[in-house]
């Protein structure tokens, strides 16, 4: 679906956490998140970041939404900068326009006093000069999108599956038409036949509304469904890169033959502690004596 157009360039992202020191300076010192590193995305890709828990990339789509402030680094959507820190209100509703994030937990991405229709029609008003009127008629719609109806737009979030609570997230995400739309984990808490559905759903949607996607997962089964090409993390750096064929089905890191080796298949067996200690201490050793 892409168009070879660079709608969205992160060049030399790094984040670096520095630590509080304890008693007598005990513990001070910093742990570098995200290290140089850089990505494209094209008008109409999904492209997916992987890595195991702790390899950076939720650190990086905090950072594209401005909730992360960049150590060192840009990012530019449309070849314009959004800047490492969003101070004021109005930067951050400028950088929701363009993009949305659909988080892990659908249990508390949702205000638990709030009906679902007001729950989706809250971006409306932040962002749309819609009137209250046409923003329940299109907060409807949007349920309708995401195959939720009448009764569920009445009720309150605990009245609700996690897979439609998920479903909710993606509505209000899409609420103010953004053109990049990133999944942060968003199907891991849900079971696999409700992940399923939430990813055709996705599917469907950004082939309909024309939707660029970042696709945060540690499940390579999920990126294969639904990426078109992918950049592994591991501790924060960029290890290997490629289309979603190359990086599954010939994988030349270690680590991500690693990765590659947890997605079960017919005949899988899981990789022992040690095998996979094996496998990372090799990709650890320079490489022809260098």
């Amino acid at each position: 679906m892409s168009d070879g157009s660079v709608l969205l360039e992160a060049t030399s992202l790094s984040k670096v956490y520095r630590l509080k020191s304890g008693l007598l300076g005990v513990g001070a010192g910093e742990v570098v998140a995200v290290d140089d590193v850089s990505f494209t995305l094209e008008r109409g890709e999904s492209l997916g970041i992987v890595g195991e828990s702790g390899s950076g990339k939720t650190t990086i789509a905090r950072m594209l939404v401005g909730l992360e402030p960049l150590s060192a680094g840009t990012i530019s959507v449309d070849g314009r900068p959004l800047g490492s820190k969003l101070r004021t209100a109005r930067a951050r509703r400028r950088v929701a326009k363009d993009i949305q994030i659909v988080f892990q937990n659908p249990y508390q991405s949702l205000d638990p006093r709030q009906k679902i229709l007001s729950s989706v029609e809250e971006p409306l008003a932040l962002h749309t000069a819609l009137d209250r009127r046409a923003r329940k008629l299109r907060a409807r719609e949007l349920l309708e999108e995401v195959g939720l109806d009448e009764r569920v737009a009445g009720a309150r979030p605990q009245a609700l599956s996690g897979g439609q609570r998920q479903r909710v997230a993606i509505a209000r995400a899409l609420a103010v038409q953004p053109r990049i739309l990133i999944l942060d984990e968003a199907v891991a808490s849900l079971d696999v036949s409700v992940q399923a559905q939430v990813l055709n759903l996705i599917s469907a949607t950004r082939e309909r509304e024309e939707l660029s996607l970042i696709v945060i997962t540690h499940d390579l089964a999920v990126a294969n469904q639904i990426c078109d090409n992918l950049v592994v993390l591991r501790s924060g750096k960029v290890v290997e890169r490629g289309t979603r064929q190359q990086i599954l089905g010939a994988p030349r890191d270690p680590y991500t033959r690693l990765l590659r080796s947890a997605v079960p298949t017919r005949g899988w067996k899981p990789v022992r502690r040690q095998e996979a200690l094996a496998i990372l201490g090799s990709a650890d050793e320079p490489a022809n004596g260098a």
